[in-house]
């Protein structure tokens, strides 16, 4: 195997959660596809914008309010360039990718009618389902289900029997949040395309470990959350591109989305603004391009080498323990491992293993039909970046055989 060239002890002293206890023993966080840690120098960012030009944008002729205008809209453009974007406004800066999923879903209200059909994959986070069954009650559409298979990886062959002239609009995760699958979203969108269909892929999961270029994949939708890639909460990218951006309809009407208000007619702003009502989260739009400079800095090459390390690393630690079984063996898959215990309930392991100091998540996830599919409560799920080490998987192998132990 070849080994990393990344130096992950100078990477780790970036982030300064690391270095805390937890139940007195010193931090394991695997817990990264829920949110990534913040490295200093994104932190730095934010509490720079706080002490030295906090002013609201677009609107002042002051010039805190220009300073803050010019690095937001500074972002906007490294946002651009990082998902190799055609135009700068076709990035709409959002609360995350929920609130990105379900400013497409209520425009598409517009375009979709009785006996429309939606396809959505069996794999989607609960943020990719419910908007689209909420669709489907507005407008009398149907939702079918792209179906998975025991390995965790998408049915091609029933997806294309799916596809049809009543499709128009395709949903699928870059990758499963709750197994680390990646899907081949390439082959989605050409397919979707060549029946008409409009694709929005979920790039929340695949933001930290795939640099993904928009006009390569030719996608039509794609959202990504800033907490996924070591920026803050409550700050996101929709990307659309500006044939659909202009046919949808404003999501939220306010200050900064309009050109002209009377009580008798009001005409709305041009991209992005159009989509970008009421004051942003200035602070995170900033720290959110700070960072992607980050990661860029890292290498995002670098980072897939060395999380595979891991991810291969971990299986292979996890499997020589007796009775456990991992959920979701794809062949192409990220840095995430869901797994339970014959006999032991997730929730139990992943409370023991945190008196132990080691962070994982427990439960279904936000995925619960991939749950009910495999027929179990959830799964304990350990989720690796490039900043976690195989000492750390070590660590969480000896908590799991622990947990094992104590409550079989």
């Amino acid at each position: 195997m070849i080994q990393t060239a990344l130096d992950i002890e100078t990477i780790r002293k970036d982030f300064p959660i690391l270095n805390r206890k937890v139940n007195g023993k010193p931090l394991v966080y695997l817990d990264n596809a829920a949110t990534s840690q913040t490295p200093q120098q994104v932190i730095d960012v934010i509490v720079d914008y706080y002490q030295n030009y906090n002013a609201n944008i677009h609107r002042g002729v002051h010039s805190l309010s220009q300073e803050a205008t010019d690095a937001y809209e500074a972002a906007r453009i490294k946002i651009q360039k990082h998902y190799n974007i055609a135009k700068t406004h076709e990035v709409i800066l959002t609360s995350g990718t929920t609130h990105s999923i379900n400013l497409v879903a209520n425009g598409f209200t517009s375009f979709v009618k009785k006996g429309d059909e939606i396809l959505v994959s069996a794999m989607e986070h609960h943020s990719n389902i419910v908007p689209w069954q909420m669709l489907c009650e507005r407008t009398g559409a149907i939702l079918k289900v792209i179906p998975m298979n025991q390995n965790g990886e998408l049915v091609m062959e029933a997806f294309h029997d799916l596809l049809s002239d009543k499709t128009k609009m395709v949903f699928c995760n870059h990758v499963s949040n709750a197994l680390g699958t990646v899907n081949p979203i390439k082959e989605i969108i050409e397919a979707s395309h060549k029946v008409g269909a409009a694709v929005l892929v979920d790039g929340a999961q695949a933001a930290p470990h795939i640099k993904a270029d928009m006009q390569a994949l030719d996608v039509d939708f794609y959202t990504v959350s800033a907490h996924k890639v070591c920026g803050p909460t409550g700050v996101g990218m929709l990307y659309g591109k500006e044939e659909w951006l202009n046919k949808l309809p404003p999501y939220q009407g306010g200050g900064e989305m309009i050109a002209e208000v009377t009580f008798e007619k009001t005409t709305y702003a041009d991209l992005p603004h159009k989509f970008e009502a009421g004051t942003p989260n200035i602070c995170g739009g900033i720290a959110f391009g700070a960072a992607l400079d980050y990661m860029n800095s890292i290498g995002f090459d670098a980072i897939a080498q060395y999380e595979e390390e891991l991810l291969q690393y971990a299986t292979a630690q996890l499997l020589a323990i007796d009775g456990l079984k991992i959920y979701g063996t794809a062949k192409n898959k990220t840095s995430v491992i869901s797994f339970n215990i014959d006999g032991i309930h997730p929730y139990d392991i992943g409370t023991i293993l945190d008196k132990l100091g080691i962070a994982v998540r427990t439960g279904h996830h936000c995925a619960q039909p991939i749950m009910d599919f495999y027929k179990i409560p959830g799964t304990v799920r350990a989720s690796f970046s490039f900043y976690n080490t195989k000492e750390e998987v070590d660590v969480l192998v000896e908590g799991v055989k622990r947990a094992r132990n104590m409550l079989l």
